[in-house]
């Protein structure tokens, strides 16, 4: 065969063999693209799970908490009202249906009164999860109690930090966890790690790699999204537990507040409105509106005190949901209404 036919052939072959590298080459890249695409999907819809599903959570929690100090905020109104009745009892502290109620102390409940009043008027400003923070470390009397003298908001400030931070803790606990915007978070090396990396692949990056390491680095990239995936889908099932015993406290606690309200109600029209201040002036039915009304303010104080959350001990893990507590201080908060205040 001529030298120049052999020459031809041989840059033939050469051209079909290069048009197959390429063409192979442009087949990984596809298929390592499309690997990359759907990586990038499955993060950015765990992202989004994670994120919706964690601002119901903080909203929940914080109108837990909000909810709380609104009711600390009336006692001061209570105990104007009580101390207005002459050779009324001592009201000691007392057990009913296994839960310990406070002595009635004036002073205390004025220096509570105060402190969730100044605590609510710096919610404005704090951060979404503050008021949250305080209900999940049951922490909502010890905080009122702590600024019940001062005369501003301002130290709401120094408090809403801690708070959120708490609210974090409270959704996911561990020491590798942020608390991200005031609220409620994923771990950083959970979402914000795997995000970044699916980001430096996508954006680009990968056609600075060739052959099997791009498809190496798509594969890496949807192994760290499956792995979001995974890490979101126990988070969120978290979330939905903390939200559900935050509803369910909420709606005990509007129902205690009911009763409460109702009688604090009857004992002002009593007080103030028929001038009655002398206990031996009251009728035995105006005698138990009053120890009701005191009851219950020991019932709601106790109620606040209760912790949606506990603090894993080593801090490797998620924070407990109290679950147990709450749903016993529910069915105990209920015996009490159904068997004292409404009898």
């Amino acid at each position: 065969m001529p030298l120049p036919l052999l020459i031809g052939g041989a840059a033939v072959v050469a051209g079909l063999t290069g048009v197959g590298t390429g063409i192979r080459g442009g087949v990984k890249m596809k298929e390592a693209n499309d690997t990359m695409k759907e990586a990038q999907s499955v993060q950015e819809k765990a992202v989004q799970r994670f994120e919706a599903n964690n601002t119901r959570t903080t909203r929940s929690m914080d109108a837990l908490g909000k909810y709380e100090m609104e009711i600390l905020s009336t006692f001061q109104g209570f105990s104007d009202v009580i101390e207005k009745i002459q050779g009324r009892p001592e009201f000691k502290a007392v057990t009913i249906e296994g839960v310990d109620l406070p002595k009635y102390e004036a002073e205390e409940l004025k220096k509570v009164s105060t402190g969730a009043g100044v605590l609510l008027g710096g919610l404005g400003g704090a951060a979404a999860g503050t008021a949250g923070g305080f209900a999940a470390a049951g922490a909502t009397t010890t905080a009122v109690l702590t600024f019940g003298t001062a005369s501003t908001g301002a130290a709401i400030a120094d408090l809403t930090g801690v708070a959120a931070a708490n609210a974090g803790l409270a959704a996911l606990g561990g020491g590798s966890i942020a608390a991200g915007g005031g609220g409620m978070a994923l771990g950083t090396a959970v979402l914000g790690g795997a995000t970044l990396g699916v980001g430096l692949l996508v954006g680009g990056v990968i056609f600075n790699f060739t052959g099997s390491k791009l498809s190496d680095k798509a594969d890496e990239a949807y192994a760290q999204a499956q792995r979001t995936k995974k890490e979101v889908d126990k988070a969120v099932k978290y979330l939905e537990k903390l939200r559900t015993t935050s509803d369910n406290y909420y709606y005990m606690l509007q129902d205690v507040n009911r009763e409460y309200r109702t009688n604090l109600d009857a004992l002002k029209h009593i007080v103030n409105y028929s001038g009655k201040v002398n206990w031996s002036d009251f009728t035995e039915k105006e005698k138990k509106t009053t120890e009701n009304t005191v009851l219950l303010v020991g019932l709601l104080f106790k109620m606040c005190q209760v912790k949606l959350v506990l603090q894993e001990k080593d801090g490797e893990d998620r924070n407990i949901i109290n679950a147990q507590e709450t749903d016993t201080m529910i069915t105990k908060a209920t015996d009490i209404i159904n068997n004292q205040i409404r009898q």
